[in-house]
């Protein structure tokens, strides 16, 4: 993470305890399954990475700053192109109107910042994460920190001896890679999201 938007240092974080969502128990609230289900956004993937990261890092209410400078830009812009970066768009009459990136190891993503313009702009990208996440068998879904936004989606705290047994089993297998950009209905985004995860090899 970096100190401010202008700070050009980099510095890791390692909690105690580490957020994730368990895929496997993924919670949709009721209104959202509607939003998601209608499909007024149009969901893309990787058709805009760095103007989701941008907008991840653009000044908002509450939000003035960003831990995200320039360094940590330029790094996830490279693993962006090695393949490593993913971005979840969701887009309303050609306009960026939320979504969120994150990068991948082995069966592992880690969910990196997320942003919204319009109304669950943001939910929907998630909802439609963890669908791909799940159909291309993804294991863990990490967060980072647990926060009341992410707890209504199920996330839970993860002591760190814990998670990182898990990110060890989860870096080991390997996911279906193409199941992040295959598209997806948003009747279909609810089905995946809620079922079973499919196991990756």
């Amino acid at each position: 993470m970096g100190e401010a938007r202008d700070d050009p240092r980099v510095f890791l974080v390692e909690p105690e305890h580490r957020g994730l969502i368990p895929l496997d128990d993924f919670h949709i609230p009721t209104r959202l399954r509607r939003t998601v289900r209608r499909g007024g956004f149009e969901v893309r993937v990787d058709t805009a990475f760095t103007a989701v990261l941008d907008a991840c890092a653009a000044s908002a209410p509450g939000r003035e700053d960003t831990w995200i400078n320039d360094p940590i830009r330029r790094l996830y812009v490279e693993l962006h192109g090695r393949g490593h970066a993913h971005a979840i768009e969701v887009w309303r009459d050609e306009r960026l109107v939320g979504g969120l990136y994150g990068v991948t190891l082995g069966a592992a993503f880690f969910g990196e910042s997320m942003f919204s313009r319009e109304r669950d702009a943001s939910k929907v990208a998630l909802v439609h994460l963890v669908a791909r996440l799940k159909r291309g068998g993804w294991r863990l879904l990490d967060t980072q920190f647990l926060t009341e936004h992410l707890s209504q989606f199920g996330a839970v705290e993860t002591p760190q001896r814990t998670y990182l047994g898990m990110l060890a089993a989860a870096r080991t297998l390997r996911p279906t890679g193409p199941a992040l950009q295959e598209p997806m209905s948003g009747e279909d985004a609810v089905v995946y999201a809620l079922q079973p995860t499919t196991q990756a090899s």
